[in-house]
């Protein structure tokens, strides 16, 4: 654990690596330097160095700032990997708004290292495992309780974690953004009274979609360049959208366009908390037939039944798996994503 303060050029010593390396950041930041390379997390392709420059960054974090209503001196738990953008940016904010920041290594329980009594915290920006980690540990959700907002990224957010999020009275997010974006340009409120299955962009962000419907994005954190993604959305007025899936994990079964994420989601609350996936695979008739992956074992016979039926029940007869495979560990890219990618390679003989 590393205690930082945003406002002031006085730090302590780094007792590890990757404390070193956090504060390697903040003293390129403080020196003024204009030009910062992130690798992308890798779980939309082969892992890239994406340059950005200082004016992109702060301009993310302010409106950050802005839209979340931080202020100098307020605190920020800082627990994402700073070798990729989320990590880093939340050391931008820090930097730029003048936060008290609390660096810790990445964990499930980002709390767990920090000694008693833990304190209090304005802002943090967690993964969902993260998150259902703090739910399920004794006193750890009166801690997000006192935060202005906790936003979450990285993943989905399952609809039983979405559910479990009522329970929480601060307001907490779900991000859409990339390293291209410098994180996130649109926020989804999870839960209370403002809850919404639809994302907002943030203030001067302007969207688009192409001939796929996927999202197109341009804003000061882009440089007012246009950053064309791979993610199919439904567009609507005000800069809202909802997320459908990716143009890429598209199964195509029978002429029909199947995206995978939607019969993910159908099927959360009969496999929740096991680890799946649902994936194309070849198929002489149909092309690609909609195939259900596990995690170690498959499911017993009845479950998969009340599987097919719930899908069937919901989605129509063609978003059905006909099959169900299995892989010992599923791959994970570096930033802890499952693999989608890799997992339907590996299983195509």
């Amino acid at each position: 654990m590393m205690q930082l303060d945003g406002r002031s050029d006085h730090w302590p010593d780094p007792q590890t690596d990757y404390e070193r390396e956090a504060l390697s950041f903040c003293r390129d930041w403080r020196s003024g330097r204009e030009t910062f390379v992130l690798q992308t997390s890798g779980s939309t392709g082969t892992p890239k160095p994406i340059p950005l420059t200082r004016t992109q960054m702060q301009a993310s974090a302010r409106l950050t700032g802005q839209t979340l209503g931080l202020t100098p001196g307020d605190g920020a738990l800082v627990c994402l990997n700073i070798r990729y953008v989320a990590g880093v940016m939340m050391l931008v904010r820090g930097l730029e708004l003048g936060l008290r920041m609390t660096v810790v290594e990445p964990a499930s329980d980002p709390l767990e290292t920090l000694p008693p009594p833990i304190p209090p915290f304005d802002f943090t920006a967690l993964v969902p495992l993260q998150l259902e980690t703090l739910l399920s540990v004794p006193g750890r959700r009166e801690v997000l309780n006192r935060m202005k907002a906790v936003i979450v990224g990285g993943a989905a957010v399952s609809p039983a974690l979405e559910e479990a999020l009522q329970a929480v009275q601060a307001p907490v997010y779900s991000t859409y953004g990339m390293t291209e974006t410098v994180s996130h340009i649109a926020l989804r409120r999870l839960n209370g009274s403002d809850r919404s299955d639809l994302f907002t962009a943030l203030e001067g962000v302007e969207l688009g979609v192409d001939d796929r419907s996927c999202l197109n994005i341009r804003s000061a954190a882009t440089d007012f360049a246009r950053i064309q993604t791979n993610d199919v959305v439904e567009l609507r007025e005000g800069g809202r959208f909802r997320l459908l899936g990716r143009a890429d994990s598209i199964i195509n079964s029978g002429g029909l366009k199947i995206q995978p994420e939607q019969v993910e989601a159908v099927l959360s609350p009969l496999l929740a908390p096991r680890r799946y996936v649902v994936v194309g695979l070849p198929d002489e008739r149909l092309g690609e037939q909609v195939t259900l992956v596990l995690e170690a074992e498959k499911l017993p016979e009845a479950l998969l039944a009340e599987v097919r039926h719930l899908v069937r029940s919901q989605m129509g007869p063609f978003f059905v798996p006909r099959q169900q495979r299995t892989l010992p560990v599923f791959p994970l890219t570096p930033t802890g994503k499952i693999d989608r990618k890799t997992i339907r390679t590996t299983l195509i003989p």
